[in-house]
């Protein structure tokens, strides 16, 4: 279950255009190791090195274009909600890398992300469509996710749903 509220540090990446699955998790792991906690000790390490050392429960990953695009497989998000991460905020996703979220529980937000710095605390209100900056004071809004992202996200992904429910049920 996703609470309607997220607040967490940003975790910012230069280039921050075309992040694809390998720099998520690299081809060298995704296929070696099954345990996702022990996967998401690789998480960006690619990208940055240190950052599954310092990402902390509630912090979120700013992107820029294209975020997510590369590999289908479910690796990427799930490594990324299991080393904590609650949200990914981004201008743009690879479809299937955001369908692939929300089919794990894990929120991806389509917004402006040119003014939100690294380190930054940042909080994002679901139900309302808004995400600021304590740090800054700035904020943005996005649309609001789609009824069956948010039951599915409140379900705690897809499986969850299903068997919750026993079948899709988007009432």
């Amino acid at each position: 279950m996703v609470d309607n509220i997220l607040r967490g540090h940003a975790h910012r990446f230069e280039p921050n255009d075309d992040i694809n699955t390998d720099y998520i998790i690299s081809g060298r792991y995704k296929f070696k190791i099954d345990d996702m906690n022990e996967l998401a000790k690789h998480v960006m390490e690619d990208i940055a090195p240190d950052f599954a050392s310092k990402v902390k429960p509630g912090d979120m990953i700013v992107g820029g274009r294209n975020f997510g695009c590369g590999s289908s497989r479910e690796q990427a998000p799930r490594a990324l909600k299991a080393a904590g991460v609650s949200a990914v905020l981004a201008k743009s996703y690879a479809r299937i890398f955001y369908r692939n979220s929300f089919n794990v529980g894990l929120p991806v937000i389509e917004c402006d992300t040119d003014w939100i710095a690294d380190g930054e605390m940042m909080l994002i209100d679901l139900e309302k469509g808004r995400v600021s900056s304590e740090t800054s004071g700035r904020e943005a809004t996005f649309s609001h996710l789609p009824k069956t992202m948010r039951i599915l996200l409140n379900d705690g992904g897809l499986i969850p749903h299903l068997r919750k429910h026993g079948g899709f049920s988007f009432d």
